[in-house]
């Protein structure tokens, strides 16, 4: 079983930067690893995505203000954020998977003040 940890959550004003960081308790190797966040009143979203093989994918609200990227020997998953958004405020969520399995972590505030 794969633990996953986020942080690097806060509150910024718009227009600032965050970068979020996912550990794992174990090997990520083959895992797809995303980003997903879930804002008061809406549903979980997937923010941005990257396949075991490091293919990525993007929300299109977040695509090239967000970049999710992996370091396997770390055991990390990052999601930098830029020129952030006072509608990106969310709980922000690590999720690992396989065909069979997810993995999810507890979630990182982000809050985006105007």
């Amino acid at each position: 079983q794969v633990q996953l940890v986020e942080s690097g959550g806060g509150l910024v004003q718009a227009g600032g930067s965050l970068r979020l960081s996912c550990v794992a308790s174990g090997s990520i190797f083959s895992l797809n690893m995303g980003w997903y966040r879930q804002a008061p009143g809406k549903q979980r979203e997937l923010v941005a995505a990257i396949t075991s093989g490091g293919i990525t994918n993007y929300a299109v609200a977040v695509k090239g203000r967000f970049t999710i990227s992996r370091d396997n020997a770390k055991n990390t998953v990052y999601l930098q954020m830029y020129s952030l958004k006072p509608e990106d405020t969310a709980i922000y969520y690590c999720k690992g998977e396989t065909y069979s399995f997810a993995y999810w972590g507890q979630g990182t505030q982000v809050t985006v003040s105007s």
